[in-house]
């Protein structure tokens, strides 16, 4: 361990320096108080009055001067090393810090030109922050140098490897606030230096900030000892370096040469994997600093400590409308920053303060790669339709959809090496999701010790595998923010993990559609597999299709849902969300062999309508259908073709209408999404007035919610998943749900009403099938042949069937009912 002290190191700052930096951060946390009380009297050239303060006080002092402390002192690294950095903020509401030193580097107002530099942008600067038609009181998309929000804590530094991978000259300063680092997420993100190579990928250079306090209890680590701190991050692979104190003159020297120490460090780190190869993982430098909560606010308020207790977490001087001393006091505390000495009498940075920050992009707050989009580049995508199955008739062979999407990705990986932009991240799932192809061009990152067994690890692969979904989608998100391509599989129930990291990324950009600065980035693309109706041997725990549920609840501008049936549509999807910006794209996808479908012709024309009948296996050409089967996602496709397969076989004359829906938006009107079908167009499709019968993969409320609008809501009947599974076969998790085509003729049955005096022996039929179905696993372990072994009967052509079901004589419906069934099962 490195112990920085001020027996241990130097005074690298001269005595101009320190009274410049310490000027610098005062500067910081002035207009970090202003923007939580003022909305009046920027620069107290007046004395401070009740109607100079905001209404409502909201913000967070606690944890801001350290930030703006680590801010200044990065400044003077920028400008010392020539360094290309991003700040990252990690503590929850830290916005005042970031927006105040944007704001003094002159970014913000170069983004906000009405925020100008003066009195009258100060002013503005104030009012705009935690007000009606302001800012948010976070490091949000509307601050300049911001990728990571830190609303919702844990995600800091996942965020920020996510940024240094393959980006070999970036730094990227990140702050771990000691109530952030409490978090799951967090704690499992500090392995991320396992899978940092120095040789390509840039640095991340973590400062845990301990300032002791959360909303009202201390944080477990800044309890910590440095001896147990020490262990502990040594533990992690690290080696740490301590500032601590509370004078200002002693931090800065303190804090200066500790940097300066941790920059050479990081550089001879690279230097030497860069010039001599990648040899073992190096011990990175990281940064725990010791600050008072609140450090320079108010010491004691109505004879209860403030500063360097729980109390200066959020504001303060809370009561400045009903104490006048809180008012005083107040008035106290921003002229201790002394503002007239920072400021000119127009309100200006003073010309010997502004010139520390660094210049143009080397700016924290322009720096490009904390607006991705406007370093994003298309990826080199093979053409899709290389890679198609074979499909010369509906239902008639197997293969794993997800093992053919995987070529794909192979190729993507290879067509974009040189580019070093695209990478495949998995919480350990790669090859159990059956994307092993991808492997065949690249090997899983991995930079710790490597055995000779270990299967495709290496320091310079591309493939993101660690068994921590939070981890994932954390560098993911990093990754993508700094203007790369990535692509994510997952178990569908276990994606739940990350529902809320979800949320604040697709709350993100849709915040960034309305910021003209913000540039678009490339969507996250999620592929969910392994998923409920294939989860028969893992059991209930796994079985669980309700993420999509989570992402139609964010604006239709940014999630799209698709439920391709085979490989051909699968490949279709995933080359479009490939090429798409600024959406979170889920694709749900079985791994597991099943029947295919599509031709790749058709299958593109389906996938760019979304949904649509198909003609082969419907026999309403003509007509009006009796009713209409609709199934999305590859299982219930299966099963409500198998149920038409039923119905026919033992009613000729119905009339059904089978259509498929890939894109789930489709169902929706087109006032909600802009993929939605427009009324007319889901009129023609699923009539106004005959029964719908919707097998779909998810639960079934879903599909009421996106179709409640439609003329024929009424006649839609949904069967989805019910919560209902255990460790089974696959057919019986159909069965348990009531998905299953047995399940779905009676509900055609049911529902059609020239069905109502005929179809009481078919029911009887289906239900002997259910109950022989529940015998027969019970005693083989196993599905019945005449559904493992099922195919498509129906396969020449328009409407034009060949049928391989004997035709009966002129007996009766019911007779022939009968007869049909013995034939066909």
């Amino acid at each position: 361990m490195t112990v920085a002290n001020s027996a241990s190191v130097s005074s690298p700052l001269s005595s101009e320096e320190l009274h410049k930096i310490n000027a610098y951060w005062s500067a910081a946390n002035y207009l970090s108080v202003g923007q939580i009380y003022l909305r009046d009297n920027p620069l107290l050239k007046q004395p401070l009055k009740i109607e100079h303060i905001k209404p409502r006080l909201l913000g967070h002092w606690g944890t801001t001067p350290g930030l703006n402390f680590i801010y200044a002192h990065f400044n003077r690294l920028i400008c010392r090393y020539d360094l290309n950095c991003i700040y990252i903020a990690g503590p929850g509401h830290g916005g005042p810090g970031m927006v105040a030193n944007t704001y003094l580097e002159g970014s913000y107002s170069e983004f906000y030109p009405h925020i100008t530099q003066d009195a009258e942008g100060m002013d503005k600067l104030f009012t705009q922050f935690s007000y009606p038609g302001g800012i948010p009181s976070h490091a949000a998309p509307e601050t300049p140098g911001s990728i990571h929000e830190g609303g919702e804590l844990g995600y800091s530094i996942a965020h920020a490897y996510g940024a240094a991978f393959d980006n070999p000259d970036l730094l990227v300063c990140c702050v771990v606030g000691d109530g952030e680092a409490e978090t799951g997420a967090l704690a499992t993100s500090w392995h991320s230096n396992k899978f940092l190579n120095p040789a390509r990928d840039g640095a991340v250079l973590p400062i845990l900030h301990l300032n002791g306090y959360k909303i009202s209890n201390p944080t477990v680590l800044a309890r910590l000892s440095d001896r147990e701190l020490e262990h502990l991050f040594i533990g992690y692979g690290y080696k740490p370096y301590f500032v601590e104190g509370d004078d200002p003159e002693t931090m800065h020297q303190l804090m200066a040469a500790t940097l300066d120490e941790i920059v050479q460090e990081i550089q001879g780190i690279q230097r030497e994997a860069r010039t001599h190869g990648f040899k073992e993982r190096s011990q990175f430098p990281m940064l725990i600093l010791r600050t008072p909560k609140g450090w320079t606010g108010p010491k004691i308020v109505d004879g209860v400590q403030i500063e360097n207790t729980y109390r200066a977490h959020q504001v303060p001087l809370a009561e400045t409308a009903s104490k006048p001393d809180h008012l005083r006091m107040l008035e106290d505390w921003m002229r201790s920053y002394k503002p007239e000495e920072l400021f000119d009498e127009t309100g200006r940075l003073i010309p010997e303060l502004a010139e520390l920050a660094p210049k143009g992009d080397r700016r924290m707050g322009a720096n490009p790669h904390a607006n991705g989009g406007l370093l994003l580049r298309d990826l080199n995508l093979p053409k899709f339709e290389k890679y198609a199955v074979p499909v010369d008739a509906p239902g008639q062979v197997e293969t794993e959809s997800t093992r053919v999407l995987g070529k794909f990705l192979r190729d993507v990986m290879v067509q974009n090496q040189a580019n070093q932009n695209f990478r495949v991240f998995s919480p350990d799932e790669n090859n159990s999701n059956r994307l092993n192809a991808v492997l065949e061009a690249t090997d899983r990152v991995f930079t710790g010790e490597i055995l000779p067994n270990d299967d495709h690890i290496a320091i310079d692969g591309r493939v993101m595998e660690i068994l921590s979904e939070h981890l994932c989608q954390g560098w993911l998100e990093g990754y993508l923010l700094t203007g790369r391509h990535g692509f994510f599989s997952c178990y569908e129930a276990f994606i739940h993990i990350v529902d809320s990291m979800f949320n604040q990324h697709a709350k993100w950009l849709e915040a960034c559609r309305h910021i003209v600065w913000r540039r678009p980035i490339a969507s996250l693309n999620y592929l969910l597999t392994s998923h409920v109706w294939r989860q028969d041997h893992n059991g209930f725990t796994h079985q669980d299709p309700g993420f999509i549920d989570v992402v139609m609840n964010k604006k239709p501008t940014v999630t799209r849902v698709y439920l391709p049936p085979d490989a051909n549509t699968l490949l279709s999807v995933a080359a479009h969300c490939l090429k798409s910006r600024h959406y979170v794209n889920v694709i749900v996808a079985g791994k597991q062999p099943q029947l295919q479908w599509l031709d790749m012709e058709s299958a593109i024309a389906h996938c760019t309508a979304g949904l649509g009948i198909w003609d082969w296996a419907s026999n309403d050409r003509g007509s009006e259908p009796d009713v209409v089967l609709v199934s999305a996602g590859d299982v219930p496709t299966l099963e409500a073709l198998a149920a038409v397969d039923f119905l026919r076989a033992h009613f000729p004359e119905l009339k059904i209408r089978f259509v498929n829906v890939v894109d789930l938006m489709t169902l929706q009107p087109q006032s909600e999404h802009p993929h939605g079908l427009s009324d007319r167009d889901f009129d023609s499709i699923f009539t106004t007035n005959k029964p719908v019968i919707f097998a779909f993969h998810g639960y079934p409320w879903l599909v009421h919610r996106l179709t409640y609008r439609r003329t024929n809501h009424h006649n839609i009947h949904v069967r989805g998943y019910k919560e209902e599974g255990t460790t089974t076969t696959p057919f019986d998790m159909v069965v348990l749900n009531d998905l299953d085509r047995f399940h779905l003729a009676q509900d055609v049955i049911d529902r059609v009403p020239k069905l109502t005096n005929v179809g009481g022996y078919v029911k009887q039929i289906a239900r002997d099938k259910l109950t022989k179905h529940k015998r027969y696993i019970v005693e083989h372990g196993r599905d019945m042949p005449e559904v493992e072994d099922w195919k498509w009967q129906y396969y020449s052509g328009s409407n034009a069937e060949k049928q391989v079901i004997p035709q009966t004589d002129g007996n009766s419906p019911i007779q022939q009912a009968e007869d049909l069934a013995r034939s066909a099962y």
